[in-house]
């Protein structure tokens, strides 16, 4: 019969407000929030007839920037002091990132302390932490770099079970490790995931701990707590929000879901991210459409394009295969004569290939082409030659700065442009170079600081454009998921890649995004 031993709880709530928070709150003491209290008494407070805590496995979901990261980085720096010698605590993520945030929390909380440093050794050359007086080591693993030599662990801590790409670090970490501990615990920490498939190890283990709070089935050694929306619950009702999130008027202050929640009501995309970062639903996030039409419609530009010559000026370039589109997008940022963002497009495909995508797909090129917003070049292969020529000539008829190209069979091309004078840079087409040149376009749309040309082609490539969005928000463009050609995009995305290397009053986003390769 399970019973609640006060003394083993208490060791731990006692212990964690001693230390000291980290982050936005570094200096400030580690108060504990009542959910954390409950949890951290249950876990550690039940004990079984033998007098040993009863559950080996802690399962907790809960969304974002509840505190989760310095939660556990406390547990570690607890289990470091207090565990019996010769403990061995692995803290487990996904990438060698966020293995180092709990580490650099962890460390942090014990640079705060001046008896912790007497007795805590730091050696940041292998991310471990090591209690001189006890022998009990903590360390933090990735899925990118483990080995099963020496485990026999006390703690194991899961941080994002969700991002794991295989099962093989858990198996290894919870598989007959630990059997010869009396008390060994394993704590899952995470949030939801974003598996479509339902086919990951984060989904099979949140899937169980559901089944287990529901009483579906029966497993007394584990605790299961999750922070999650109901199916029939209002997404805009603050309630479900202070429900969902126990650290809301805390750790989070309530302005910023009340603004997350707004862009939810305007867009797809933002609605998906909110259910799931901001209310813990497991959703489908790595693809859907970036975009609504409604935008590009509410965006046409209501000027004439002999505005745009002799201004400065930054092309995208999108090389399709040689038998799709490729596309260039020009970008005007706003100089003298013109006030706001502003951009046109040229378009080319293979005449041959035209034809048969008319027949087979029904999509409209042909007339694309007489309305002159898609130049077919003769055969059924994409002649970039033809495409040299336009730029050169474009070159003369606008002041271009740089212009940008995704790397892909580009350099020939781009290396006789070079010779003409034409500066050029390659755009990573990954979410490192991708998401802030996009969430720039976005917002200067929105605010109604960007137009572009009436061009239904380019209205077209819009309205199918599907992206992926990883756990930091960070979105790109999907070709092989798209509908259909989304090319023109891609040109924009990139033309605007470019801007941002050059335009020095463009929002300090260049600066978060990190460098692209030139």
């Amino acid at each position: 019969m399970a019973r609640i031993d006060k003394q083993k709880a208490m060791d731990v709530v006692e212990f964690i407000p001693m230390l000291k928070l980290v982050d936005d709150f570094y200096g400030q003491p580690f108060i504990l929030q009542d959910w954390q209290y409950e949890v951290l008494w249950d876990v550690y407070g039940t004990v079984n007839e033998q007098g040993y805590r009863q559950y080996r496995y802690a399962y907790l979901e809960i969304p974002k920037k509840n505190g989760k990261t310095t939660l556990i980085g406390a547990l570690g720096v607890y289990h470091l002091v207090c565990d019996p010698p010769q403990g061995q605590i692995y803290c487990c993520a996904a990438d060698k990132k966020q293995a180092g945030l709990v580490y650099k929390a962890a460390v942090a909380m014990i640079d705060q302390d001046e008896e912790l440093g007497k007795i805590l050794k730091v050696k940041e050359s292998t991310k471990e932490i090591f209690n001189l007086e006890t022998g009990t080591i903590f360390t933090v693993l990735s899925a990118e770099a483990y080995t099963k030599h020496g485990i026999n662990p006390t703690v194991v801590i899961f941080d994002e079970l969700h991002a794991q790409p295989n099962r093989e670090l858990w198996d290894v970490m919870t598989f007959g490790a630990g059997v010869t501990r009396k008390e060994p615990l394993w704590w899952v920490i995470t949030t939801a995931g974003d598996d479509p498939d339902r086919n990951s190890i984060g989904w099979e283990i949140h899937d169980q701990a559901i089944k287990l709070r529901d009483g579906e089935l029966i497993d007394p050694t584990w605790y299961v707590k999750v922070y999650g929306i109901e199916e029939d619950d209002d997404i805009f009702d603050e309630e479900v929000w202070y429900r969902v999130n126990p650290s809301l008027g805390h750790a989070i202050p309530i302005e910023a879901l009340r603004s997350e929640a707004l862009a939810a009501r305007n867009s797809e995309a933002s609605e998906k991210l909110f259910r799931w970062l901001r209310l813990n639903q497991w959703v489908s996030l790595k693809q859907h459409s970036w975009q609504p039409l409604s935008l590009w419609d509410s965006t046409n530009g209501d000027w004439d394009l002999s505005e745009l010559i002799g201004k400065r000026c930054y092309p995208g370039l999108d090389l399709g295969s040689t038998t799709d589109l490729t596309a260039a997008c020009y970008l005007f940022p706003p100089q003298d004569g013109i006030d706001d963002w502003r951009f046109i497009f040229d378009a080319w495909i293979p005449d041959e290939n035209m034809k048969e995508r008319v027949r087979r797909d029904k999509v409209p090129y042909d007339r694309w082409v007489n309305q002159k917003f898609l130049h077919a070049t003769p055969g059924d292969v994409m002649d970039y030659e033809f495409v040299e020529a336009r730029l050169l000539l474009v070159n003369k008829q606008y002041d271009i700065q740089a212009l940008g190209t995704d790397p892909w069979e580009s350099r020939m091309l781009t290396q006789r442009l070079m010779n003409e004078g034409i500066e050029v840079v390659e755009i990573g087409q990954n979410m490192k170079h991708m998401s802030p040149s996009m969430k720039m376009i976005e917002r200067l749309m929105k605010s109604g600081k960007m137009t572009h040309e009436k061009n239904p082609l380019a209205r077209w490539c819009w309205g199918n454009t599907v992206i992926a969005i990883d756990g930091n928000e960070n979105i790109k463009p999907m070709k092989n998921k798209s509908h259909e050609r989304i090319d023109l995009t891609v040109a924009l995305v990139n033309a605007m890649a470019t801007a941002m290397l050059f335009e020095e009053d463009i929002e300090s986003v260049y600066d978060r995004r990190g460098l692209l390769s030139i």
